[in-house]
């Protein structure tokens, strides 16, 4: 037997130490489950050889006489674990003696992220790190879209520790931390006051508070009597303040949001409840005002039980119990302390080990310590209320927040963070509206928006000083769109315009100086006719753009004067003259080929033929052709190619009238090859984005820049010759051509940028306000106002892209009437072609050796130039004839019956015909 262990037959008892805060109700609790825990333990487990054996210590709420108990405890009670400290900082130094003598230390209440940034092996904390509160923290501000936070801490070892984590996860999703409020942990209620003072000066209402009840309970009392607790203000609990909440302090945290453990509601803790207060009230009769069952007595009694599973499996592992010494001394003849002479544990390591592996479901959950930490739950999302809280929602790693626990396993769930996700939620003032998270300073200070000088007159932003007065007037138009913005603003929004300028009224630098102002603080806002681009939004936010965007260039416009002699061709492109031609011709071809066997207007000699085709063909432009066509499907061809004619006719002749009526203007250059290629002078903005953004696709010479400080300087620059194109952004382009109608024209591509905005500093509150009131201003007519103020002579001005464009017409304009008249004409000269060849296939088909595929062909022609006799056309001729034979006679004879004489043609058959059919038998012919 050896002093830190004795058997009781057959039994073991293991000594162990508890440091706590016995006046305290963590401490109070804590020490009653630990009791309780064992007390269960042993119970439904009488047949375990071993039986823990506990020492507590009181420490007091004093760092010192926590270490001189821990020393105390492995010294003369030989323990071989301690369940302690209760504070962070008591742990700090408790966990480096529990390091060198290999004596696990167990702390259900040190919740210091700091803690286990000691990465001693001996150290287990069996509680939530505080670090993993700041995800459903961060979670809870991402849902109400609040941008800026301002954390309120005790500053301790406590409250310095979690207060990095936080702000890195606020960081990562782009909330600001513009201050962080430490409270002494023994403050005065003055210095409370001046601290909270101190907050009011500012913009920001979202506090975070992490600090123990006894300072957080002070806090918000003196929150609420110096109105800090008022609508409009947001304040959020960590879970060391959130689960010690009773009803003397509730009064004063009306609204307030809080993060907390959640533990499932089960029998056997509904059951450990009663057990417990029964218990507690037995232990404890004399105190009046008991505490409650919170957490931290849970996770105790999870500890304990760990502890005892691990102590029986060590003991149980030798068979005959324990090592026969607990400790190992390393005597030193020059120890003068109780540090250096007590010893090492024999059992630690195996203790350590085992702890490691529990695993086991206690009455918080399933209960694991992976590299000494207890691993992560689901937080509940809590509501103070009345005389308590109100839950409103959870929060777990794998889901966000919910408004119901999902405890099914779900390999597709998303990770929510929306306001919709959590139930209603009474925030300070019984306001159900929530609120946007900053208010305009109660210290009488106001935004420095600052403004640029202009040289010149600028319509976007002009200054006038007053001589007199000495005063400095802000005008504009990008100044009266922020000062109809601030008017839509929810609350009232003070503010001055400082001009950003030299002490001799120059101005003090570029656009981008102007940001770099606003990161350094020296101005809370900038208005001004500023671009939205990447680089600028590195260093600012920008609020939503307040007008068009893109780079585009401006070149001077000419007239062109319509004296040429061939002016006749310039209402048509050459592609579009060019293909009417040929369609003249394609079509008298198809004319021509399918009259020709059929009317006697369209045969004769070739020449003639060919005259006719081409005569008849081009009639058609103004409808002058006499020749009749006899074949429908000429007639078809002929309708559709006569409406073409028609179409191309009326607006050849709209095209030339306007060429020799109105003036034609066309710009000097169309795009920006044709500018490269000339190697023209250029001009840019002085002081822009404009000339570095274009680098990559304008590749200009350094001699062709040319560099220009104002609208009127540019159009000093074109009229003077310098330059001969401009690039600037599209609301300045807009403005110099209203202001020269008819002399510049906007050409060549856009190049997108986002458009003028205001720019504030990096995680503003007031960016995403301001932005709203944009769209309300750009929405409704105060928008339309304010341009007519400033831009009416844009209205009177014609459109000088559309007078530049071309007047010319183009075969993109026609492609459809050529399309239908070009298929018409194919569809019936492939039926006639077909339909003659299959009348006479026995050319083709006969076979005959001595005739060739030539003479064929000729043959096939042969047949082709002679009529078509069985056309009715020809019958027509035939049966009048026949009618009238003394007709024939007497025209044969010179004595016409008619007064009308015969066609050539005509008496030439009939004379044929009439000599073959009334010849006298043996009698000779009178010819």
């Amino acid at each position: 037997m050896f002093s830190a262990m004795a058997q009781n037959n057959s039994t073991t008892e293991v000594n162990v130490g508890v440091i706590l805060n016995l006046d305290t109700g963590v401490g109070k609790v804590g020490l009653s489950c630990l009791k309780m825990a064992l007390s269960d333990f042993y119970n439904s487990r009488s047949f375990y050889n071993t039986r823990l054996v506990l020492h507590v210590r009181d420490s007091n709420k004093d760092v010192v006489k926590a270490a001189s108990a821990a020393l105390d405890l492995m010294n003369n009670e030989k323990v071989e674990a301690i369940i302690g400290p209760q504070t962070s900082m008591q742990a700090n130094f408790v966990i480096n003696l529990g390091g060198q003598a290999h004596v696990p230390i167990i702390s259900f209440s040190a919740t210091s992220p700091a803690l286990s940034s000691l990465r001693s092996p001996y150290f287990f904390q069996a509680t939530q790190n505080d670090s993993s509160q700041v995800n459903p923290i961060t979670a809870l501000v991402q849902a109400f879209g609040w941008r800026q936070v301002v954390p309120i801490y005790v500053d301790n070892y406590y409250g310095e520790s979690f207060i990095p984590y936080l702000t890195d996860a606020l960081q990562n999703v782009d909330v600001r931390v513009p201050y962080r409020s430490a409270v002494p942990p023994r403050a005065t209620d003055e210095q409370i006051a001046s601290e909270l003072y101190k907050l009011m000066t500012m913009q920001s209402r979202v506090f975070v508070v992490h600090m123990l009840p006894h300072l957080g309970s002070r806090l918000f009392a003196k929150a609420e009597e110096i109105g800090l607790m008022e609508k409009g203000c947001v304040w959020i609990v960590t879970n060391g303040l959130a689960e010690l909440l009773n009803s003397t302090v509730v009064g004063s945290m009306q609204g307030v949001l809080g993060v907390k453990t959640h533990v499932g509601r089960r029998k056997e803790l509904e059951s450990f409840r009663v057990r417990w207060k029964r218990q507690f009230q037995r232990e404890n009769p004399g105190v009046v005002d008991a505490p409650e069952l919170n957490v931290f007595g849970l996770w105790a009694y999870d500890a304990a039980f760990a502890l005892a599973m691990a102590v029986e499996k060590v003991g149980g592992r030798n068979g005959n119990g324990y090592a026969s010494s607990g400790f190992v001394h390393y005597d030193s003849e020059n120890s003068s302390t109780q540090l250096d002479t007590f010893g090492v544990s024999r059992n630690g390591r195996k203790l350590r080990d085992e702890l490691l592996a529990i695993r086991f479901r206690g009455l918080t959950g399933e209960f694991s310590m992976v590299s000494g930490q207890l691993q992560s739950s689901t937080f509940e999302v809590v509501n103070v209320n009345g005389n308590g809280e109100r839950l409103v929602g959870f929060w777990s790693p794998q889901s966000g927040l919910t408004r119901k626990l999902n405890v099914a396993a779900n390999a597709s769930v998303v990770y929510l963070t929306s306001e919709s996700n959590l139930g209603p939620v009474i925030w300070p003032g019984d306001s159900l509206s929530v609120p946007k998270g900053w208010v305009a300073p109660t210290n009488g200070k106001k935004l420095r928006v600052g403004v640029p000088v202009k040289s010149g007159n600028s319509s976007f932003v002009k200054l006038i000083k007053d001589p007199s007065t000495n005063r400095t007037q802000f005008t504009g138009f990008c100044i009266e769109v922020f000062n109809a913005v601030i008017d839509q603003m929810p609350c009232a929004v003070p503010f001055d315009f400082i001009p950003f300028s030299k002490p001799n009224g120059e101005s003090a630098g570029s656009y981008n100086d102007m940001i770099y102002q606003v990161y350094l603080g020296n101005f809370d806002a900038v208005a001004a006719d500023m671009t939205i681009i990447a680089n600028r939004s590195l260093y600012v936010d920008f609020t939503l753009p307040y007008t068009d965007s893109g780079v585009t260039m401006i070149v001077p416009i000419k007239s062109m004067e319509m004296k040429n002699a061939w002016v006749f061709l310039k209402p048509w492109t050459w592609e579009l003259w060019v293909t009417t031609c040929c369609f003249f011709l394609f079509v008298g071809f198809v004319v021509w080929l399918l009259e020709h066997r059929i009317n006697n207007d369209f045969r004769g000699p070739p020449s003639h033929q060919v005259g006719t085709s081409f005569w008849f063909s081009f009639s058609t432009m103004v409808f002058a052709h006499r020749e009749q066509v006899v074949s429908n499907m000429a007639r078809i061809v002929l309708i559709i190619w006569c409406f073409v004619v028609l179409v191309l006719t009326q607006s050849y002749t709209a095209s030339l009238t306007s060429l020799l009526t109105v003036q034609q203007l066309r710009p000097t250059l169309t795009n920006v090859n044709e500018l490269l290629k000339n190697k023209v002078n250029v001009g840019f903005p002085n002081g822009s984005f404009v000339l570095e953004m274009l680098r990559e696709f304008v590749p200009l010479e350094p001699s062709q820049i040319k560099v220009y400080k104002s609208l009127q300087h540019l159009g000093e620059l074109f009229e003077n010759g310098d330059i001969e194109a401009a690039f600037d952004e599209i609301p300045y382009v807009k403005l110099f051509i209203a202001k020269h109608c008819s002399n510049y024209a906007m050409v060549g591509p856009i190049y997108k940028t986002a458009g003028f905005g205001f720019a504030f500093p990096r995680g503003s509150p007031l960016v995403r306000d301001v932005s709203r009131a944009i769209l309300n201003v750009t929405e409704g007519n105060k928008m339309k106002e304010i341009e007519n103020a400033w831009f009416t002579s844009a209205t009177a001005c014609p459109d000088s892209s559309a007078a530049a464009s071309s007047a010319s017409l183009g075969l993109n304009s026609f492609w459809g009437l050529f399309l239908i008249a070009g298929s018409a004409s194919l569809s019936t000269l492939t039926i006639f072609v077909a339909m003659f060849l299959y009348k006479h296939r026995k050319i083709w088909t006969r076979f005959d050796p001595e005739v060739s595929l030539w003479q064929k062909i000729r043959m096939v022609s042969k047949i082709f130039d002679e009529k078509d006799l069985s056309s009715h056309t020809f019958r027509k001729n035939s049966e009048l004839q026949n009618r009238s034979p003394n007709h024939v006679i007497d025209v044969v004879n010179g004595s016409p019956n008619n007064n009308f004489p015969p066609s050539p043609s005509s008496c030439s058959n009939q004379t044929e015909f009439n000599f073959t059919a009334h010849e006298e038998p043996g009698r000779p012919s009178s010819t």
